[in-house]
């Protein structure tokens, strides 16, 4: 029987895999942390050492109120620093006092540190770089993103974040970033429990306002519980939930959108994991070619090779449960002759 169950599950994948392709990108159309068209500009004109476009952007969305875009927007750009900086540079000393190249320059100083192995005394002296960058416009949560995630770094504690975190929700209180590092602190890799995280995504999801990625929170507990383990078990049904939630925040947006890219990257990882095929399969077809690093890079140095390979999978093991003879639309199973 066992042989025959494998040879029935080889015959349903060779019938049914090439035509699951349908709605995928071929391999070499899938593109890793795609800009959107208003960052691309940017980050063209950077590499060739201008900073003028990237100026415009950053205060265009400040002077527009558009903390998510400018949360975004200042992560790349601090990652392409990370590299080559010139650009940057040479804002900064023309404009030192701008609080978009501060806000910049300081993201770029957390990460640059973050791999450290002196991390929290490195980043003790990166503080007063954030404060420049809140003080820059008092209204902006963006520098208290980073501070959030400063703190994580510098083993503060849970009185010293919870201030942070009422300065941030202040000025934005369904700000995305913000959520996401308040969660990655309650995380049980850090300074919180599985519960804590759990209970803490659900609470913002369930009070964040409608189509907001807040909302799929839940879904970044449950992948941090998949993946760090520990010792407090989450039942199935609050990650199915989770998972739920944030399949329902996808289909708020349209196919192939870049905007909520890596949440549906995310929400596909914990799909597989959960070995629900075909709800990991319809993700990416909504991701279309928007593959992110996160949450790849976290289970291989090679992000876009994994998310590509983790594909052809999730279509292997759709096509192995699809049966060799559907039934018709008579209701039937099909006959040989109505092949």
């Amino acid at each position: 029987m066992a042989l025959l169950r494998a040879f029935i599950r080889t015959a349903r994948m060779v019938k049914n895999t090439s035509r699951l392709a349908a709605g995928l990108p071929a391999d070499d159309e899938v593109l890793l942390d795609a800009p959107d068209e208003r960052l691309a500009p940017a980050l063209v004109a950077a590499a060739r050492g201008e900073y003028d476009i990237a100026a415009k952007l950053l205060a265009a969305t400040r002077e527009a109120a558009e903390w998510e875009n400018r949360d975004r927007y200042a992560r790349r750009l601090a990652v392409f620093a990370r590299t080559r900086d010139g650009w940057l540079q040479t804002w900064q000393s023309e404009s030192p006092h701008d609080p978009d190249a501060l806000l910049v320059k300081a993201e770029l100083a957390v990460r640059r540190w973050w791999e450290s192995p002196a991390r929290a005394e490195l980043l003790r002296e990166v503080g007063p770089l954030i404060g420049a960058a809140a003080e820059g416009d008092p209204r902006d949560p963006v520098p208290w993103r980073i501070a959030l995630d400063h703190a994580r770094g510098t083993n503060a504690g849970h009185t010293e974040f919870e201030q942070l975190w009422t300065e941030a929700v202040r000025r934005s209180p369904h700000h995305y970033g913000c959520h996401v590092a308040a969660l990655k602190y309650l995380s049980a890799a850090w300074y919180g429990s599985h519960r804590e995280c759990f209970d803490f995504a659900e609470r913002a999801a369930q009070d964040a306002l409608p189509g907001s990625l807040v909302q799929a929170l839940p879904v970044r507990a449950a992948f941090a519980y998949l993946t760090e383990g520990g010792r407090a078990v989450i039942p199935r049904e609050r990650l199915d939930e989770a998972a739920d939630l944030a399949i329902a925040v996808s289909a708020a947006y349209a196919p192939a959108d870049p905007w909520p890219a890596e949440v549906r990257n995310l929400l596909t990882y914990v799909l597989i994991r959960l070995e629900r095929w075909q709800d990991a399969l319809d993700q990416l077809r909504l991701i279309g070619p928007y593959a992110t690093s996160f949450p790849w890079d976290r289970v291989s140095d090679d992000p876009l090779g994994q998310f590509l390979e983790l594909r052809d999978g999730v279509r292997l093991e759709v096509a192995s449960i699809i049966p060799l003879h559907p039934r018709s639309e008579r209701g039937g199973r099909a006959r040989s002759g109505d092949h």
